[in-house]
């Protein structure tokens, strides 16, 4: 496995392995890799002969007051999971590599990012659209991995793929959830041990939306109502927002038709965790 830290090298180590033929794979990252980002490795191992993981906290996608300073920083750990898992190359820019001078040129995906995360966050996808595309453009992947955990993110991020024409796939794969439900998250470390047992408590509302789906009920408002006592049970939990929404829109919806988005955020002592679930009237549920 090679490490580097420059643009040149790790197009360097692609063209390389494009020259013998090697299908590439991006898992793009943060870093504090945890089995939700193993899987996308794995997936991403399976389909690609040659498998990039980027490793870069990036500074464009916090606004002020965001842990951007205390989010984990473990790269010792993280490439030693990358070398147990077949990784390739590792690239793991530091913010001058990736932001040189003055940044005057972002990209913004309109529409999708004016809801869900995007109403409390609203510079937050401009900057994850902005290192997203200057990763393809580095790396120039054939296929770059998504986890569904972060739903919104995955949406604006095919739809800048598409809308700008760039040659790659963007593959999102399942969210990967503890035992008990709670789904995968590089800030769950942030959580104390009781805490962790009241971040259970999002899975469980969004089961519920689930039994009341398949009990016949429709009607946002009164699922969201529900879903609203089964979050505030546990007193730790803040919710920002419920939302159930159309699943490639984005748009709020009166009634479930078809496939909607059921996507939750909260915070628990100040540590912001979201979820999400697919849900289709048509029986297939996700």
């Amino acid at each position: 496995m090679k490490t580097t830290k420059t643009i040149k090298s790790v197009r360097d180590l692609v063209k390389a392995a494009r020259s013998r033929g090697k299908k590439v794979g991006l898992v793009p990252t943060m870093g504090a890799l945890h089995i939700g980002h193993i899987s996308l490795i794995e997936t991403a191992r399976r389909d690609c002969g040659f498998v990039v993981i980027s490793i870069f906290v990036n500074p464009a996608q916090f606004a002020a007051g965001e842990d951007f300073e205390t989010y984990p920083r473990v790269l010792d750990k993280d490439l030693e999971i990358c070398r147990n898992k077949g990784v390739d190359v590792v690239f793991a820019p530091t913010p001058a590599e990736m932001y040189s001078a003055e940044n005057l040129t972002w990209v913004n995906v309109e529409k999708l990012t004016a809801t869900l995360c995007g109403q409390s966050r609203p510079e937050h996808f401009r900057g994850v659209t902005t290192v997203c595309a200057k990763l393809f453009n580095i790396i120039g992947p054939d296929i770059a991995y998504f986890g569904q955990k972060d739903a919104q993110q995955a949406i604006v991020i095919k739809r800048m793929v598409a809308d700008l024409n760039m040659p790659l796939e963007i593959s999102i794969c399942p969210t990967v959830r503890a035992p008990d439900g709670l789904a995968e998250s590089s800030r769950n470390q942030y959580l104390t041990a009781e805490q962790r047992k009241d971040a259970v408590s999002i899975y469980k509302s969004l089961e519920k939306c689930r039994q009341m789906i398949d009990a016949g009920v429709l009607e946002t408002k009164a699922i969201e109502t529900q879903m609203r006592q089964v979050l505030n049970q546990p007193g730790s939990i803040k919710i920002e927002y419920i939302s159930i929404v159309n699943a490639e829109t984005l748009q709020n919806l009166e009634q479930i038709t078809g496939k909607a988005l059921v996507a939750v955020a909260v915070k628990i002592n100040g540590t912001r965790l979201i979820d999400n679930i697919l849900v289709d009237t048509t029986g297939n549920n996700v």
